[in-house]
């Protein structure tokens, strides 16, 4: 039962990516037409939306609170999959990592975009612009599969992997130290700048303490 819905959560996830897709693609249609470039930095900032037309103040709106909602869709897919919480999180995921891998590989058949890893991308609106090289997110997204997948198959043999509220605790601190990395630069391009190296050192210590205090966790239960 478990590896049948946890294939029904890829196949949405990947449906979903495209969707994800299909939206980008349209709204780069409208600001970053191919026949200029395509996608890239700098970005609009709110001056120039407000000097295109109250219009495109609207889509910005429209844009962010489409972002809130695809959260909103993605926990709720793990919500409706699971018999508990636990569960809950890990198709939450594994349905967030498949989306977003498969948003960049629809990206890649649509628009032949990103070039590489390497490419920086937007990448979220909320609260502030988040941006990094793709491999940031991607990095992530694989992560989190790797992490859903784990816990499934304790749930699966009726050994949950219980963890204490300090694990939560780290786990959670190294997911917001990673959401800073991603947030570092948001004023430079909510200015209108080209992106900054990226905080990898930053984004590399949420990372290894979320994934470390999750790996430990996993060898503790092995053990009993």
């Amino acid at each position: 039962m478990i590896l049948r819905k946890a294939i029904v959560v890829t196949i949405w996830g990947v449906a979903f990516g495209f969707v994800e897709a299909s939206v980008v693609e349209y709204l780069r249609a409208l600001y970053y037409p191919l026949s200029d470039g395509g996608f890239h930095f700098p970005i609009k900032t709110l001056a120039e939306l407000q000097a295109m037309g109250p219009q495109h103040i609207l889509r910005l709106k429209i844009e962010v609170f489409r972002e809130f909602c695809t959260l909103v869709m993605l926990a709720t897919i793990g919500v409706a999959a699971a018999r508990n919480r636990r569960e809950s999180w890990a198709y939450f995921m594994i349905a967030f990592g498949v989306w977003d891998i498969f948003y960049y590989v629809w990206l890649k058949v649509f628009l032949d975009w990103p070039a590489s890893l390497m490419t920086w991308d937007l990448l979220f609106l909320l609260p502030v612009p988040w941006v990094a090289p793709v491999l940031a997110p991607v990095i992530i997204s694989l992560g989190l599969v790797a992490c859903g997948l784990v816990a499934l198959a304790f749930e699966d043999k009726g050994q949950p992997l219980l963890l204490p509220w300090r694990d939560w605790l780290l786990i959670s601190l190294g997911g917001i130290i990673v959401i800073v990395s991603l947030c570092w630069d948001y004023k430079n391009i909510t200015a209108g700048g080209f992106p900054n190296p990226f905080a990898w050192k930053i984004f590399g210590a949420g990372l290894i303490l979320s994934t470390a205090t999750f790996l430990l966790a996993v060898r503790k239960r092995l053990a009993t």
